[in-house]
């Protein structure tokens, strides 16, 4: 929405022509409204928003922020409140009830209709983070027996109130999941066709207790538009949407960013999130990774009398240490995102390995081999020192790389998140190893 729009808003807002506000936000789109509303003070948002005809205002209210929406739902008449709850997407629905405060939320149930309350209520039961959490139970259902002319005029008839109909699920009468066919199938079809004869019978369905990260993968597997979902019992009770994976993806990144960065993962945008969350969000890691690196410090302590012996020793640890971390990270950010995406399974784990000695044994090789060569120009006469630089070098590309590769699987083996594997603590685990490297070697090779 262009700034002269927002203005004219604004304009009409304070002079109260509702009318031709109305007329006005109704040739926008929903989520250009719903930017809108965000950018008013919260006074102006409510009215702006009551002047939505109510299909189009439950579509901006399920792109609200919680906080927009507690207010609204405290503004608005219990027959407005009603009117938002039945208009909306179940899976919407549950989203934003999840996000509200306890006392607003049960006020939203209570204008919903029994048998949407019932629902609703159904679906909060789901484990945060399951596919019967993010699913929706508005779908086009047909019987094996419709011919396909039948099934189009059922389409037409509940498709207002599904959230996609390009894929349709064949059920029986005690709604077990018997097959899916798509629009495409059945417009290209006789009309006396039988859905029988069109469907797929080997349906690929999720189950409601399922992680939701194995619906994304399904999904794109298999290039899905949407994804049925199943009880235990193999009941078809609603289906997972591509714009419900996306919302997944967006947060399964998110939160993995935020362990790759070393910080607790945040539910809420950096804008929207307070100083003491962010610190508190960051201070538990930056805590661990600096107790942890005290353990490099410890093993500089033991070698002073190597410092003392020969100083020039102490200028290329940060050279070692700085490659390391580099190293393990570029091998560890792969791996990870491969296992994100499914490219990756734990059975792997051998072929992982080896390919990233070998990897590292090219890369290590290529980098000692030219700071050989630069370490000999520039400090002439100190070739052990400079044999053992490389040395260590290429022992630290070879192990950090190998590390960085085998720390984020072996993380899955436990059930952790592999995300926690990345930068930082990967160059901590380095940091140390490299060290203990270099002296050891240096030990060998110089007289200290």
């Amino acid at each position: 929405m262009e700034k002269k729009i927002w203005a004219l808003c604004r304009q009409l807002l304070e002079e109260k022509k509702f009318r031709e506000l109305r007329e006005l936000l109704c040739e926008e789109n929903e989520v250009d409204l719903a930017e809108l509303l965000e950018t008013l003070p919260v006074e102006q948002a409510v009215l702006a928003f009551r002047a939505l005809p109510k299909e189009l205002a439950a579509e901006v209210f399920s792109l609200l922020p919680p906080e927009f929406c507690r207010s609204i739902v405290e503004a608005a008449s219990d027959r407005e409140l009603s009117e938002i709850v039945e208009e909306l997407f179940v899976d919407d629905a549950v989203d934003i009830l999840e996000e509200l405060p306890a006392g607003v939320a049960s006020r939203m149930l209570r204008q919903a209709t029994p048998e949407t309350r019932q629902l609703l209520n159904q679906f909060l039961r789901y484990p945060d983070g399951s596919v019967g959490s993010i699913m929706t139970a508005e779908l086009i259902k047909l019987k094996r027996t419709d011919t396909a002319a039948g099934a189009i005029a059922r389409i037409r008839r509940m498709g207002e109130d599904c959230e996609s109909i390009y894929t349709c699920y064949v059920t029986d009468e005690h709604r077990m999941l018997q097959g899916v066919v798509t629009l495409r199938q059945l417009l290209m079809a006789a009309d006396e066709a039988t859905v029988e004869s069109l469907m797929e019978p080997d349906v690929i369905a999720a189950r409601t207790t399922d992680d939701q990260e194995q619906a994304v993968e399904t999904m794109m597997r298999y290039d899905f538009l949407a994804l049925p979902v199943t009880d235990a019992e193999g009941r078809l009770v609603g289906v997972v949407t591509v714009d419900d994976v996306m919302d997944v993806m967006e947060e399964e990144a998110t939160e993995d960013f935020e362990k790759m960065a070393a910080m607790a993962p945040s539910e809420k945008p950096y804008l929207k999130t307070g100083v003491f969350t962010l610190a508190r969000h960051r201070i538990l890691w930056l805590l661990v990774l600096m107790i942890s690196g005290m353990i490099t410090g410890g093993i500089l302590g033991r070698y002073e009398e190597a410092f003392a012996a020969l100083p020039l020793l102490v200028t290329f640890i940060p050279m070692l240490t700085d490659t390391g971390g580099n190293a393990g990270s570029q091998s560890s950010t792969l791996v990870i995102r491969g296992m994100a995406v499914g490219d990756i399974d734990l059975r792997d784990f051998p072929r992982v390995l080896w390919k990233e000695l070998r990897v590292s044994v090219l890369v290590g090789a290529v980098l000692a081999a030219v700071n050989f060569v630069r370490l000999v120009i520039q400090y002439p006469g100190n070739q052990l020192i400079c044999l053992t630089v490389t040395l260590a070098l290429f022992a630290t590309v070879v192990i950090a790389k190998t590390v960085g590769g085998v720390l984020p699987m072996a993380a899955k083996l436990i059930h952790a998140d592999p995300a926690i594997m990345a930068a930082p603590l990967i160059t901590t685990i380095v940091d140390a190893l490299s060290l203990m490297i270099y002296f050891a070697i240096a030990k060998q090779l110089l007289p200290i």
